[in-house]
């Protein structure tokens, strides 16, 4: 597969991943009245799980075959973009939705835009590695 095909099947699924993401957030946030931050790694958690599962079936399908171990190949993208992603949003929530006054949604938004393209090159060198 080509380079920009991959990359734009990576961001289709990433943009599920999102809506995964603020869906967890939004619910939790609104609805339970559980702190932002808490919210947003759990909507972290749910996404990284979503992600993996398409971009297994979808975008990296070309480089699993009959012998990949799944479970390492999990632990290697949970390793590499949800440490990214987490740590990212457990960073930068308390700056965002506290001092820059954003609404968890739209903060999840921004840490989304900020740990989105190091994950691509994540997920493509070390998660997927052929």
């Amino acid at each position: 597969m080509t380079g920009p095909m991959r990359l734009l099947r990576f961001n289709a699924v990433a943009s599920m991943g999102m809506a995964v993401q603020l869906a967890v957030v939004g619910i939790l946030t609104s609805a339970l009245g559980v702190d932002a931050t808490l919210a947003s790694a759990t909507g972290v958690v749910a996404a990284v799980a979503h992600n993996f599962a398409w971009h297994v079936r979808w975008t990296w399908r070309d480089r699993l075959g009959p012998g990949t171990r799944l479970a390492a190949a999990f632990g290697r993208f949970a390793g590499a973009n949800g440490a990214v992603s987490l740590l990212g949003t457990i960073a930068l929530m308390p700056v965002l939705t506290g001092a820059a006054h954003l609404p968890p949604i739209a903060a999840n938004i921004v840490t989304i835009g900020i740990c989105g393209a190091l994950n691509f090159v994540l997920a493509d060198r070390l998660a997927f590695r052929s």
